[in-house]
């Protein structure tokens, strides 16, 4: 009986898991950024495939369509875009947008780590992977006083906490914030 509720509760624990991972997965959708490189097709159109770089500005420029501002869209979004304006000079226009170089999502780490600098990712990480990429901290770094600093859409900063101790120790996990494309990790 004791093996059975033991059972019973890593199938509740794990079907958790599963639903949690299932519902973030959902949530994360990759946003283009500058400096990232996408491919446009649109299907049996002779010349409408192009690689196309995103501008600082994160605006794009392919034919028929013009200028298209596409800086935190998914490629989904980027599609649908395209084949609205298309659909002013081609009859039922099919479009796809797939990324080639994500070469936009750029996170820093400056101060008292390993290996400071620029980290380009290609996948979703947080605070403590960011600080593995960077060869962990010296052993001068005040960890307890990482600081992220962060830009809203409006270029606003924000300065984010983050306390490497209780995340060591298990505490506080919540900290443990997914980056997004231009954050600064400073470690004083």
């Amino acid at each position: 009986m004791l093996k059975l509720k033991k059972i019973v509760k890593l199938l509740a624990v794990t079907g958790m898991m599963i639903f949690s991972v299932g519902s973030y997965a959902e949530k994360k959708v990759y946003k283009v950024n500058p400096g990232d490189v996408i491919e446009i097709n649109v299907w049996k159109e002779e010349g409408m495939l192009q690689d196309v770089l995103v501008r600082p500005d994160g605006g794009i420029s392919f034919p028929l369509v013009g200028e298209l501002n596409v800086q935190n869209l998914s490629l989904l979004d980027i599609e649908k875009a395209v084949t609205k304006k298309l659909s002013q000079y081609l009859a039922d226009p099919v479009v796809t947008v797939s990324a080639k170089q994500l070469l936009g999502n750029k996170i820093y780490v400056i101060g008292q780590v390993n290996k400071p600098g620029e980290y380009v990712v290609s996948q979703y990480v947080d605070v403590m992977q960011v600080l593995s990429m960077a060869g962990g901290m010296t052993p001068f770094a005040a960890v307890n006083d990482i600081i992220i600093l962060r830009r809203d859409d409006a270029g606003k900063q924000q300065a984010i906490e983050f306390e490497y101790g209780e995340i060591a120790d298990g505490d506080e996990l919540e900290q443990n914030i997914i980056m997004q494309a231009g954050d600064v990790v400073v470690v004083p």
